[in-house]
């Protein structure tokens, strides 16, 4: 067991639109020396979706390590983590090596983090599995839906390390009006997305369900959003820049711009900023 000591702790809401309307994510910056027993046990009482521990690179290419946790275990990568730890490093006075981007290195390989004025933004990971799901879980993730198969446009793995799938619906109106039963879907990673009528603020809404690693609904996905961005914008499905509410069911107001180059490496962008300044005993 590691001695207790005082690290540097805080806060971050990411893809706010407005103050504590994003999802949060607690940041400890000096993992140094934590068991994964003991990483684990914060991730479980702090409750969010993530905790994250920043750590020494252990690559030259890297500014830093990260480890992400959820209340039942460690994610080899995750969106609104990568971004609010990266907002946490630079606020508490990390250095990167290039002035217009940061390099994470997490167990999902290297991720580089833009810096916007106003907002930052990852580039999503490969996709460690991506096809049409398979018929006997796209029926598990219907019924607990509670909709029927003729209501889903298509479905895809856009699974980036969390073990995400996606189901596209018809309308916003449908995605935001689903009653999922969860217990019929216990070790699911799941969304669902659908379109809002041209002219909206928004081009979809999304939701995103993890009852597999604890969290029955994420205010704010940006992994399940990479994912997806690489599905939609690769099949036309979507254009090449586009903007994603979600959070509303859960009381949020989350904004995610989603946007594809033309070397088909897809970004992710929202705002990130630190709530919540401290220190914890670990």
């Amino acid at each position: 067991m590691t001695m207790p000591r005082t690290r540097s702790f805080v806060q971050v809401d990411v893809f706010f639109t407005s103050p504590f309307s994003g999802n949060p994510v607690a940041v400890v910056l000096d993992g140094t020396d934590l068991s994964d027993e003991e990483m684990q046990r914060l991730a479980r009482w702090t409750n969010l979706s993530e905790t994250t521990f920043v750590l020494p690179a252990t690559v030259p290419e890297a500014d830093y390590r990260l480890r992400i946790f959820t209340p039942q275990g460690e994610l080899p990568f995750a969106g609104h983590p990568t971004l609010g730890s990266a907002r946490a490093w630079l606020d508490g006075g990390g250095m990167p090596q290039h002035d217009d981007h940061i390099v994470q290195e997490c167990a999902a390989g290297l991720v580089t983090v833009r810096r916007g004025e106003d907002a930052l933004s990852f580039a999503a990971p490969p996709r460690v599995r991506d096809g049409a799901l398979d018929d006997a879980y796209l029926n598990r993730i219907v019924a607990a839906f509670g909709i029927t198969r003729d209501r889903v446009l298509a479905h895809q793995w856009v699974d980036n390390g969390p073990g995400w799938a996606v189901v596209r619906l018809s309308t916003a109106e449908e995605v935001l009006a689903l009653e999922p039963d969860l217990s019929l879907i216990p070790d699911a990673m799941v969304g669902a997305i659908g379109a809002y009528p041209q002219g909206s603020p928004h081009h979809f809404e999304m939701r995103t369900f993890a009852p597999g690693v604890g969290v029955p609904e994420d205010p704010a996905c940006g992994s399940m959003n990479a994912g997806v961005g690489q599905w939609l914008t690769a099949t036309g499905a979507a254009p090449s820049a586009y903007r994603v509410s979600q959070g509303a069911r859960v009381g949020r107001a989350a904004s995610i711009e989603v946007s594809a180059d033309t070397d088909g490496t897809v970004w992710v962008s929202g705002a990130a900023a630190v709530c919540i300044r401290g220190t914890i005993t670990l």
